[in-house]
Parts: structure tokens; C-alpha cells; sequence
């Protein structure tokens, strides 16, 4: 059985974790696995929903004997002025740890792993802040410009990097190694991840499709616009055999119920009114049926999503940005 190592730095990590004051180091998570997390899967970035939100690329994590994929997502950081330096997998003494990532003045060393959208393997090219805002690069980061207008283009930060490998050192690892900055970086004050990353990961752990041994390397929700979302829920809907473009049972039967509902009350109400609703009544039966319309659609579209979830999960994936970083 393949064995996973737990040490005092795993409790310290994650009481960090849950506390998002300044660290002066990186922490690495005390989790030790003899085998290397599979290769970074090939998805698309869903558009910034806010402006202000960062991206954190999708990464591989560890429980139950088994990697397991956190999807990309947007969220928003801790404060004005910080960056992500995404977690990594290095290989030290025959073993892969987790170094967990941090926000920081400046993006420290993450493996040289290619995470894509801005994350090459160094440093960070999808946005910089400038006073108080964070402008993205459109180059390298999907943004509505319609939506978001704080935006620039700068392609001179982009190569092509095909590596997908997801782990630093070993054999098939990359060799990259810390660069004099991303040292200084690394001694800069940081900040733990937020809750809502920590509320993330603990959803993706908790869903069987996000495990390698279930997904086999290609998650089926990869990335996500925002944290704990509808779109977390997708991947549950589609493992527990709900068929795809159509309502289930449970929303079915729920909708059915909220009529039902309904026109038991207008019969009642015209009843105790000689047949005829009062201007009240009408206007509560109008807001009720507005209301239950409202959740025929949301269930409606929400089943319209996983189905085309589906389809673009099977359907072959472009590279888009993620396949690019900066210049070193």
C-alpha cells in the first residue's frame, strides 16, 4: 500500500492555514509520498468574475493514498498589493513534499512547474498592480473587457513551454532552482492562503471525481470562476449518474411541489372571495409564480451546464495560455 507520511509540520501548516497573519517563510506541508503527482491537466480559463480577483492555478493535492486535482480559480487576495506564489511538489530524498503556497509582495519560487495563464515556471505575466488596482494582461489571462477595463496587452512575457510536468526534481521533474529574487521573495513577509482557498481544497477532496485513481489525470471540472460554486457541485451531479441536459428527480419533484403550492392557495383564496382573488392576493400569486418561474430556469440552465460540461470536457482541450511563461 502506498504510505503517506505525516509530520508535526503537517498540524502547524494547517493551523496556518486557518490563520491568515504574516509568515516570513514558506511552509512546506509535512505530507511525504514515495510516487510524483500526475502531469498538469490541458483546461480552459473561465473569465475573471470580479475585478480585483486573482487566478491560483489548479494543482494536484494529496489524501487517501491518492493525488487529487484542486481546480484553477478565481478568488480574491487577502489585500491590496499581494501575489500568488503558487503551491509545488519538489522531490527531496526519494520522496515528493508539498510546499504549500503563499501570498506575497512578490511571486517567490513554485518548482519552475508550468501552471499556464501567467504561471510559466517564473514569476507571474497575467497582471501587476498599479496603486491601488490590479490590471490584468489579456495577453495571458481571460477578462471580459466589456466587464473589466483595467486591462492591458504585453505578449513580450510570453514563450512556448509544452511541459506539463507537475513536480519539482526527480526523475521527470524539473530542474529549475531559485533564482537570486525569488529567494529575497521567499524572505518577504507572506500571508497563508485564504479561507476560501482552504474551503476550496477541502471540496475538491471531498469529491471521488477529483482523484486520479477516478479521473486518471483529467479532472472533469478543472477550474472554476469562483470558489464553492454551482460549478463545484457539477462534477457531483455527473458522478452520481444524473443524466446530463435534464432535470433531476429531487429538482423535479421540488418544482412540482412549489406549484402544487400555488394553485392550492389561489383555490383557496377564490373560495373565501366569492370566486375572485383581491388585488392582495393577486399581486402574492403573481410574486409566487415570478418566484417559481425563476427556479424552473435556474434548474433548467443549471442542468443545461452540466451537460455542457460534459461535452467540453470530452471534447479535445487548446492549450491556450497555458502552455506559456515569461522569459526568465
Amino acid at each position: 500500500m502506498r504510505k503517506l507520511f505525516l509530520t508535526k509540520g503537517l498540524f502547524l501548516t494547517l493551523l496556518a492555514f486557518l490563520v491568515p497573519a504574516a509568515s516570513r517563510a514558506q511552509l512546506s506541508v509535512g505530507v511525504s509520498v514515495r510516487f510524483g503527482p500526475p502531469a498538469i491537466p490541458v483546461y480552459v480559463q473561465p473569465p475573471c468574475p470580479v475585478e480585483g480577483y486573482l487566478w491560483t492555478p489548479g494543482y494536484w493535492a494529496y489524501a487517501d493514498d491518492d493525488y487529487y486535482w484542486v481546480p484553477g480559480v478565481w478568488v480574491a487576495p487577502p489585500r491590496v498589493g499581494v501575489l500568488w506564489t503558487p503551491g509545488y511538489w519538489g522531490w527531496n530524498e526519494g520522496v515528493y513534499l508539498f510546499h504549500a503556497g503563499y501570498w506575497g509582495p512578490h511571486v517567490g519560487f513554485y518548482g519552475g512547474v508550468n501552471y499556464g495563464f501567467g504561471y510559466g515556471g517564473i514569476g507571474f505575466g497575467g497582471g501587476e498592480w498599479r496603486g491601488g488596482r490590479f490590471a490584468y494582461n489579456t495577453a495571458v489571462v481571460n477578462v471580459n473587457t466589456t466587464v473589466i477595463h483595467n486591462t492591458y496587452i504585453n505578449r513580450t512575457v510570453i514563450v512556448n513551454n509544452n511541459s506539463r510536468t507537475s513536480f519539482n526534481g526527480g526523475p521527470g521533474g524539473v530542474g529549475a532552482r531559485p533564482s537570486r529574487e525569488e529567494l529575497a521573495a521567499n524572505r518577504e513577509p507572506h500571508f497563508q492562503p485564504t479561507s476560501m482557498q482552504v474551503s476550496h481544497q477541502r471540496n475538491a477532496g471531498g469529491n471521488r471525481a477529483n482523484f486520479a485513481s477516478q479521473n486518471h489525470g483529467r479532472p472533469a471540472v478543472a477550474a472554476m470562476s469562483r470558489p464553492n460554486v454551482r460549478e463545484a457541485n457539477q462534477q457531483a451531479r455527473i458522478a452520481n449518474g444524473e443524466r446530463s441536459g435534464q432535470l433531476t428527480p429531487r429538482e423535479s419533484s421540488h418544482l412540482e411541489n412549489r406549484q402544487a403550492n400555488i394553485n392550492r392557495e389561489v383555490h383557496n383564496d377564490r373560495a373565501a372571495n366569492g370566486g375572485r382573488l383581491t388585488p392582495q392576493e393577486r399581486t402574492q400569486v403573481n410574486r409566487q409564480q415570478n418566484n417559481a418561474s425563476r427556479e424552473i430556469y435556474e434548474d433548467k440552465h443549471n442542468a443545461r451546464t452540466d451537460h455542457a460540461v460534459q461535452q467540453h470536457n470530452s471534447a479535445p482541450k487548446p492549450e491556450h495560455a497555458q502552455n506559456e511563461h515569461p522569459h526568465r
